[in-house]
């Protein structure tokens, strides 16, 4: 288990990156709303990529004991939401990403670039 929710959304951002992610950014939501800490969002290039980096994500919490609560999307896979409560993993198609915006919608969000 992670010791925060931060520790958490840094676990999710590095499975992202380790399949190759883009932009992955980590968005900071504890004073935007009181459902989740952080909103971690990564693009990828296509369908396949968007399932790998849902998967890796899922198997690498899941091995440090933190079971996710919901998932959608992922047959689509056009943009896949994971649920693990404190943060919400957003994995889209470049062209999902930017047709959403979510960093548009939630503008007021500290974002940070995550760089391993």
């Amino acid at each position: 288990m992670y010791k925060n929710s931060l520790d958490l959304a840094n676990a999710i951002a590095k499975a992202a990156d380790d399949k190759k992610a883009r932009d992955v950014v980590i968005m900071n939501m504890t004073e935007l709303t009181p459902t989740t800490d952080y909103f971690v969002v990564c693009s990828a290039g296509s369908t396949t990529q968007v399932k790998a980096i849902s998967d890796n994500i899922e198997e690498k919490l899941r091995e440090a004991g933190h079971e996710m609560l919901h998932r959608e999307g992922y047959r689509e896979a056009e943009w896949v939401l994971l649920d693990y409560g404190d943060c919400v993993a957003h994995i889209f198609l470049q062209e999902s990403r930017e047709f959403y915006s979510l960093e548009s919608l939630w503008a007021d969000a500290d974002l940070t670039v995550y760089e391993e």
